[in-house]
């Protein structure tokens, strides 16, 4: 498999936003229209699979302020072009099967693939993508994120309504995204040919020739040289995102000095562990990344202390305090469940487009 990797933990954020009418805040189908008006240099903005969606992107950065200043400077294009945006996983009020797909051969194609299931409502993910500088480095950052699901998953947690009611969970779009194949905690890997080894073969098995479309919820992305954190919610806020993307870079750094070859806990542990945090958000309890039970606070806590060093050393420390904010207000799940007992969708709709705002 050809791959650029290269990059010395560079930290990239790609965010999934909502397009929503500027009166109604409901979803609405303007991504050709915003894009055309933007202006932005090319890759910063482009389709997603909803013609109600756009996908922001910041380049390659050293750290995760730079990243987050990119998307602020991105958002602002976007409204200069006329574009309302909102940073939210899933928009608490669409209907069940309210969806335009963008016009592209590939989106079509996902759709030949998903049929029924990728007509329900817009998803809206954030992706970390960190450099690394080589294949098999590549393979020990995958390993090592590969444990920290469960806390990406709790602190990322941010689309607790679904259909116009409360979920019950703090992320319904982790449930919505677990039923298209591809998803969800993959296998450890010994080395990298062993990765290219077996992605063959699950491509071969579903007749797929592409290997982006295996959406697993961490994986090495060889043609852009980075391991890709994926599958988070997207955040409403900026100072969110880059405090995610500033622990992804820094758990990235940590994993790479490492040299365990076997995973701290099975897939299918991890797996159930990153359904708890989706259900119980900052409130869950979660397997830690060296395999043992405690409340997702402590664990982050703890995580964020640890790596501290490793993210002052990558000039991202400034962003990663944002977490401790995140604990403390409850992140995006726990802030729209606030939003909701105020004032109800309304109140819910407004908190969200001024959060994504920067307001």
């Amino acid at each position: 498999m050809d791959h650029a990797f290269g990059s010395d933990f560079t930290v990239g954020i790609e965010e999934e936003l909502l397009l929503v009418d500027p009166e109604t805040l409901l979803l609405t189908p303007r991504a050709d229209e915003v894009l055309a008006a933007m202006g932005t240099p090319e890759g910063t903005a482009g389709h997603e699979a909803y013609a109600a969606q756009i996908e922001l992107r910041s380049p390659p950065c050293r750290d995760a302020a730079a990243a987050g200043q990119a998307l602020r400077a991105a958002r602002a294009a976007a409204r200069a072009a006329g574009a309302t945006l909102m940073g939210v996983g899933l928009h608490p009020a669409d209907d069940d099967g309210d969806s335009e797909l963008v016009d592209a051969e590939r989106y079509r194609r996902v759709a030949r693939m998903m049929r029924g299931l990728f007509a329900r409502t817009p998803e809206a993910a954030l992706h970390v993508h960190v450099g690394v500088p080589d294949p098999e480095t590549a393979i020990r950052v995958f390993n090592g994120l590969r444990s920290h699901l469960p806390l990406l998953q709790g602190l990322s947690a941010n689309s607790p309504w679904w259909f116009g009611r409360d979920s019950g969970l703090a992320s319904a779009r982790y449930a919505l995204v677990r039923t298209y194949p591809g998803r969800g905690v993959p296998a450890a890997f010994p080395d990298f040919e062993t990765y290219v080894a077996a992605t063959r073969q699950t491509l071969a098995v579903g007749g797929i020739d592409e290997y982006t479309l295996l959406w697993w919820d961490v994986r090495p992305h060889p043609r852009l040289g980075t391991v890709e954190l994926r599958e988070m919610d997207v955040q409403s806020s900026v100072e969110d995102a880059a405090a995610l993307g500033a622990l992804v870079q820094a758990l990235a750094a940590e994993a790479a000095e490492e040299d365990r070859r076997e995973p701290a806990a099975p897939s299918d542990a991890i797996a159930m562990s990153v359904f708890c945090a989706a259900r119980d958000g900052i409130d869950a309890t979660i397997l830690d990344g060296a395999g043992a039970l405690a409340p997702l606070r402590q664990v982050a806590r703890a995580t964020v202390e640890r790596v501290g060093p490793r993210a002052r050393e990558l000039g991202s420390d400034a962003p990663l305090d944002g977490i401790d904010r995140m604990l403390a207000t409850g992140g995006g799940a726990g802030r729209q469940r606030a939003a909701h007992a105020e004032g109800g969708m309304d109140a819910l709709l407004a908190h969200l487009a001024r959060e994504t705002r920067g307001d």
